[in-house]
């Protein structure tokens, strides 16, 4: 007996030593994250952590939920962008959509050459070749921790029960249909009222049968069927190959040193992380010329523009789809070019437009959101139908809303897209091609930590608005919620020395003025994007939300 008794205490003392150290370890675990555009995305990835699911968990389960309550740019029918720590490496997942098989360089233009109002921006005909659904699988293939039917689950059970639409959806879906004028089916689906419990049923079965079948239904079953007889209907090109073909593709992230961090961003078919990259290091090569200036005062802005309009040039002569085109990634962030570009910028006046082009020798509704994991695992993700609503065109039978993604190519080499930027031939449209994009889901990392977590919405603003959040948080020592909310401006070279401002947070009278008498013009814009970022200081987890929009950031203990 003194021999099973002993034995007993053994173990047991074996068991509560265990017990104990779990209890430890839950204790001192870092909480999780997230910062979604709305309540019911940061619902979504609560549920999904307290569950036991990690970053990829919570990713998938937020992007199907804004499919449903976030329809401006939440989507099954567009693609996107995804940046990603997991177990300490990095990863970039490109589910940007592509060009139909039939789409061609001139598809937009009349007879004359001229540019067709509208044919790439309003219509089945203006959509691109869906990724999210591809995107979101093989992420959760190659990470996700619990079933892809439990990730659908909140999307499925919102689409079915249910949601609350808030005022500012209404009105922009009223403003969305007014200007149609009936050209689209889209207010057969998006006659909204403030208040009113919205259930989508054609969108729940479809979202019931993804979660059933996952990424067969949509590009090769019953999904798939509806959208090319819908394509047929409307007038558009995506056909049954198109869908059976397209694939999401793992590719090497955008990595550089900046400040002490590895900084993880998106490379091409993405320019926003080239982009970020180059404004970053052109800024930190110019301190002198900083050193001393407040926040978003006269000269201070003028740098700024300063800087973004060589990151303009560039964009429009080097930047494209990486498979179609060759784009010299390492020399346009290499250390001594971007030193010659900050040698060439004009101290006081502002650089006149034709004398800046390429330098080597030879509303915008898209969405972020932002997770961390209690295991420290990150995910950075933006994705997009393009405009607001996409192509304001909707899948009958299946509920979604198609992108209006064919935009985003030089439809026209120098003839701007709705974002006022124009291209070349490098982002020309092609059959199988991803247009060039601004996304620029992004990581900071130090010392194999992950201490930001950054992105947002808002066409060619968004790696400005990733940019200036960034400095606002290291160079001025700003709380992020403080450094989201600051005044946020935008400078692309064309229209010619034009710094647009936005709404929610301007400059001052005595700002504005002394940069017009140096000779800007200072111009409004309805939109300047919607940051959802996270930041890990001193073991403290921050989760800030863009005032400007409905976000809502959530630490999960």
């Amino acid at each position: 007996m003194s021999k099973i008794s002993n034995m007993s205490r053994h173990w047991l003392a074996l068991l509560l030593a265990t017990l104990a150290l779990i209890i430890g370890m839950t204790a001192t675990a870092a909480p999780a994250a997230v910062a979604a555009p709305d309540r019911y995305g940061a619902d979504a990835a609560e549920e999904i952590m307290r569950a036991g699911g990690n970053a990829v968990d919570a990713a998938v389960a937020v992007a199907f939920a804004l499919a449903v309550t976030y329809p401006e740019a939440g989507n099954l029918g567009g693609g996107g962008l995804a940046t990603l720590v997991m177990n300490g490496r990095s990863y970039f997942l490109d589910y940007r959509e592509r060009a139909p098989g039939h789409a061609s360089a001139g598809m937009y233009l009349d007879a004359a050459g001229a540019v067709i109002p509208d044919a790439s921006m309003v219509g089945a005909r203006a959509a691109a070749v869906p990724g999210t659904v591809m995107g979101l699988w093989q992420m959760h293939r190659k990470f996700g921790r619990l079933a892809w039917r439990r990730d659908l689950a909140p999307a499925v059970k919102l689409a079915k029960d249910g949601y609350t639409v808030s005022e500012p959806q209404a009105e922009h879906a009223r403003a969305v249909i007014e200007s149609l004028a009936g050209r689209t089916n889209f207010a057969d689906y998006f006659r909204l009222q403030a208040g009113q419990n919205l259930r989508q049923p054609e969108l729940a079965a479809t979202l019931a049968r993804i979660a059933r079948a996952g990424v067969n239904d949509f590009y090769r079953g019953r999904t798939a069927a509806i959208m090319v007889a819908e394509m047929r209907r409307q007038g558009g090109l995506i056909d049954a190959q198109d869908l059976a073909d397209y694939r999401a593709i793992w590719r090497a992230p955008l990595t550089a040193s900046w400040a002490g961090y590895t900084v993880i961003t998106a490379p091409p078919p993405s320019s926003g992380g080239i982009a970020l990259v180059q404004l970053l290091k052109m800024k930190q090569l110019a301190a002198p010329l900083f050193a001393g200036l407040g926040l978003n005062t006269p000269q201070y802005v003028h740098l700024l523009a300063e800087l973004e309009k060589p990151v303009f040039a560039d964009r429009a002569e080097y930047l494209g789809d990486p498979d179609y085109t060759k784009v010299p990634v390492e020399r346009l962030i290499d250390d001594a070019y971007m030193a010659a570009r900050v040698g060439a910028i004009s101290k006081d006046r502002p650089t006149a437009t034709a004398a800046v082009g390429p330098g080597l020798a030879e509303h915008h509704q898209t969405t972020h959101f932002s997770i961390i994991d209690r295991w420290g695992n990150a995910v950075s993700n933006t994705y997009t139908l393009n405009d607001d609503f996409g192509a304001r065109a909707i899948v009958r039978g299946a509920g979604f809303l198609l992108n209006n993604e064919m935009d985003d190519f030089s439809i026209k080499p120098g003839t701007p897209n709705m974002y006022g930027v124009v291209g070349g031939a490098a982002n020309a449209i092609a059959p199988g091609k991803r247009p060039l994009s601004s996304m620029t889901p992004t990581l900071l990392v130090r010392d194999g930590h992950v201490e930001m977590v950054i992105g947002t919405p808002g066409g060619s603003r968004i790696f400005t608005s990733v940019f200036q959040v960034i400095s606002n948080w290291h160079d001025f020592g700003m709380s992020l919620t403080a450094a989201v909310a600051a005044v946020r401006v935008h400078h692309q070279l064309l229209p010619s020395q034009v710094i647009f401002q936005e709404p929610y947070a301007q400059l001052d009278a005595a700002t504005i003025a002394a940069l017009e008498q140096r000779g800007y013009k200072l111009e409004q814009q309805d939109y300047n994007g919607d940051i959802q970022a996270i930041a890990v200081r001193g073991g403290e987890v921050t989760a800030a939300p863009d005032p400007r929009g409905t976000g809502v950031g959530r630490v999960i203990h």
